[in-house]
């Protein structure tokens, strides 16, 4: 029945209709290497984690110092020093006034934890809000809690029975932002809102679709004068992708929850961090063992992740990561620049170091029939990019250089020539 003779099951892929995989065997800067010695250039960033580059050497050498002294080390009981140095540097340069770091593992943990605390900080309090409301075309996980925060469709139709209801505002699209405001608004007057759950300025696989920095400030005032929460999931668009280190640094907001992952370590491992204001701490904090916080996996605070972590803000910190991220900001915004008035594509579009842009075709979205038969192109001209559906898009890690950018711009150019014409 299958033509795929490894035993592994990999994420987001049809065995039956992909080719085999192939085995990656060396990383550097912005390429992978693969078993045949072919440099694949890394468009995506390896699903959006990888920021300054792959083994990028002043995390590669923390990785290794960790490794001298640490393995995992159980932390409901106690702590260690990289946790401890990477929460206080992530107080530091969060925006002002979170105050406390939980620890997880992924991006999907991450928002997860964010909606628990969320919830236990009303249950805690006695206030009876138990509802969750997110933006429509939003993508927040693959766990049970984050999928059904997300996007009802193909990514998780098969799981409906599980899934919790939430509330949904539209997406703020050019010329409608008010009426999403305006629905978000009368969702907080019934009075059992809980939180409002974004991913700000980007919806990532939702299809990156972006909105205003002020739509973000709005809803975030209009949360404040009904006392619902804000959680910022920020997995993606944190670590300079939108052209700052945190995108709800541009609405010039504090969220009261913020949800950190795949750049926190400079991908090189698999960490994520949730941050909350005091108050939502303080609201679990009692001699009444019942209002713990009842969250953790076996792999909480990994002293190896959390030493990579630190090693990355110290770069944040020593190094001009964000000239290099305006840099490629500036090289995204002359490559784009090919297509502005181009028939062929539309809703052409960057936020900081992301661009984006839309295939012409009759079958649009994720299951778009366009979309295999593009990446296999990409695939064979050794760039990687993952089309989500008619939607190409490009988040490269900040080494990527302007030569290495105008090849995969070119490689989009002749794709949709041969899809013009029915050679692809």
């Amino acid at each position: 029945m299958t033509r795929y003779s490894s035993p592994v099951w990999h994420p987001f892929t049809q065995h039956m209709l992909e080719p085999v995989t192939k085995k990656i065997i060396h990383t550097e800067g912005a390429y992978l290497i693969d078993e045949d010695g072919r440099k694949i250039l890394d468009l995506i960033s390896s699903w959006w984690v990888i920021t300054h580059g792959h083994r990028y050497p002043a995390v590669m050498q923390a990785i290794r110092q960790a490794t001298e002294h640490y393995d995992q080390i159980i932390f409901a009981d106690y702590s260690h020093e990289p946790a401890e140095q990477l929460a206080q540097e992530l107080i530091h340069i969060a925006p002002q006034g979170l105050a406390h770091v939980f620890y997880s593992d992924s991006g999907s943990t991450s928002v997860e934890v964010g909606l628990k605390m969320a919830l236990g900080y009303f249950h805690n309090r006695g206030e009876k809000r138990s509802k969750v409301a997110v933006m429509a075309g939003s993508y927040h996980g693959d766990t049970i809690g984050t999928m059904s925060a997300g996007e009802r469709g193909v990514f998780n139709a098969a799981y409906g029975a599980l899934l919790y209801d939430v509330a949904t505002i539209p997406f703020p699209a050019e010329g409608r932002e008010q009426q999403t405001l305006d629905v978000f608004e009368q969702l907080c007057r019934h009075g059992d809102l809980a939180a409002l759950l974004v991913e700000p300025l980007v919806l990532g696989a939702g299809g990156m679709k972006i909105y205003p920095a002020y739509v973000l400030r709005q809803l975030k005032s209009i949360a404040e004068a009904y006392g619902v929460l804000l959680i910022c999931d920020e997995v993606m668009t944190g670590w300079g992708r939108t052209g700052t280190l945190f995108a709800s640094e541009q609405a010039g907001i504090t969220p009261d929850i913020l949800c950190l992952s795949k750049g926190i370590t400079g991908g090189a491992l698999p960490l994520a961090a949730t941050l909350c204001v005091p108050k939502i701490f303080e609201a679990h904090l009692s001699t009444d063992r019942s209002r713990t916080f009842y969250h953790s996996s076996s792999y909480t605070a990994n002293p190896i992740a959390c030493a990579a972590g630190l090693a990355n803000v110290q770069l944040w910190r020593n190094e001009p990561v964000l000239q290099r991220v305006h840099n490629v900001q500036a090289m995204q915004s002359r490559g784009l620049a090919r297509f502005k008035d181009d028939p062929r594509f539309e809703n052409i579009r960057q936020c900081g170091t992301i661009t984006a842009l839309d295939f012409k075709t009759q079958s649009g979205g994720y299951l778009s029939d366009i979309a295999l038969r593009l990446k296999a192109f990409f695939r064979a001209h050794n760039v990687l990019l993952r089309p989500l559906g008619n939607v190409l898009y490009l988040m490269p890690p900040y080494c990527v250089t302007e030569q290495e950018l105008q090849q995969g711009y070119q490689l989009i150019d002749e794709a949709a020539t041969l899809l013009q014409c029915g050679k692809l």
